[in-house]
């Protein structure tokens, strides 16, 4: 039995037991290859754990490299998510490579960024001509 499956297991079990009481599973280590699916129509494929940020707890998918992109991390609050898709590795690692998922998009950053983004080129942020133009949240 793939191991996802014995601790999604464990997790309903404790929150049956426990329908009037909130339940804190402290030992249960989330750890398992999923199809995430969140607001927006988006969907990632890559591996599934929590983080934890501040008190909160967070679902956090990590997205293989692919052909010509780098592998990166996306942090997800539970209200947004929608489903998440149990799959095996090999699954996950197939349609990462064709969901197409960017880490930021590009309508996020600076006009001048966009521009040297579809020409393949990047900016750098120390010593950049445009640096006034971005300012992070």
């Amino acid at each position: 039995m793939p191991p996802f499956v014995k601790q999604l297991g464990a997790i309903a079990g404790a929150l049956i037991h426990s329908r009037r009481k909130e339940v804190m599973i402290e030992d249960a280590k989330v750890d398992f290859w999923a199809i995430v699916e969140v607001m927006g129509r988006r969907k990632y494929a890559g591996r599934v754990t929590e983080q934890v940020i501040g008190g909160t707890s967070f679902v956090r998918v990590d997205v293989p490299a692919r052909e010509e992109e780098p592998a990166f991390s996306k942090l997800f609050g539970p209200g947004s998510i929608y489903c998440i898709t149990p799959v095996g590795e090999d699954v996950a690692r197939g349609l990462a490579s064709r969901l197409r998922e960017q880490p930021v998009s590009v309508w996020d950053l600076p006009e001048a960024w966009r521009e040297r983004i579809q020409a393949r080129t990047l900016p750098t942020l120390v010593g950049d001509e445009d640096e006034d133009d971005y300012s992070p949240v």
